[in-house]
């Protein structure tokens, strides 16, 4: 039998240890570059108390539609290049609670992988929840036959949250997923009068970890006030913001994974 994910060739997981530190900004832009430059992708969405995904896309309002091998997943555009599959959907109320014990979430996420038909994908997305335990473990578990590309590790500059990401190192390390990069997020903020960058929440945490570690750093993604309009309003930031400060760190972050990929794969 087929399974649903034999159409994808490159599956990624977006992790950190920490919550509030982009992973779904990261997860949500990087599909954006890649449908950009002509790549096919799905997101599916494991963060099953925080789905915020649907709202970033602007297609929180969708419905999940059944089909003969199982769900089909939104598509946030016209042209069908951005599948997307969150517990966002299936609730009855946007505002309701998941409020479930871990076999619960654990049988969702393997429903999730095993029962979404995401069709023909160059790649698979998978926006994580912040930690390294009970979603963690299934997520990892259900995608290993599939043998999943491996991780990128979201953080901000400063220490606290870096001390958390190195946990995700280990988790990695664990569980066999091998790691394709540090990005840090949320790093400086650029005006966009007069140009200067600002660093909110110090610098360089994020790349120091990936030099200590002998881990990739993909790069460092500035705050930007245009990101987070796009975000809230649900609009294409990588079509409609070219000039920002975020995008030429976003597009070498994901031309780095395109690039990578081939070697990666063997």
């Amino acid at each position: 039998e087929r399974s649903n994910l034999a159409g994808v060739r490159h599956i990624l997981l977006v992790l950190s240890g920490k919550g509030g530190v982009g992973k779904s900004t990261i997860s949500t832009q990087l599909a954006l570059v890649l449908r950009h430059s002509g790549k096919k992708v799905g997101i599916l969405d494991v963060d099953l108390c925080g789905p915020s995904i649907p709202r970033m896309f602007r297609v929180q309002d969708n419905n999940v539609h059944q089909c003969d091998s199982g769900w089909v997943p939104v598509f946030v555009d016209q042209d069908k290049s951005i599948s997307l599959m969150s517990i966002g959907f299936l609730l009855e109320k946007p505002d309701d609670a998941v409020v479930w014990r871990g076999p619960k979430k654990n049988a969702l996420i393997k429903q999730f992988v095993a029962d979404v038909a995401w069709g023909d994908l160059d790649f698979l997305i998978v926006d994580t929840p912040p930690g390294t335990s009970d979603e963690h473990i299934s997520t990892v578990e259900a995608l290993r036959p599939y043998k999943p590309l491996g991780a990128i590790l979201v953080t901000t500059p400063q220490a606290v949250a870096v001390g958390d990401v190195r946990r995700e190192l280990t988790f990695c390390k664990k569980t066999g997923l091998r790691v394709l990069g540090i990005v840090e997020n949320m790093s400086g903020f650029v005006c966009p009068h007069c140009s200067e960058c600002t660093n909110i929440f110090s610098k360089g945490g994020g790349e120091e970890l990936a030099k200590h570690t002998g881990v990739p750093f993909l790069g460092c993604v500035p705050l930007d006030p245009q990101l987070s309009q796009s975000l809230e309003e649900g609009r294409d930031f990588i079509q409609e913001f070219p000039k920002s400060s975020a995008f030429p760190a976003l597009v070498h972050i994901a031309q780095q994974i395109s690039d990578g990929t081939s070697q990666w794969s063997s």
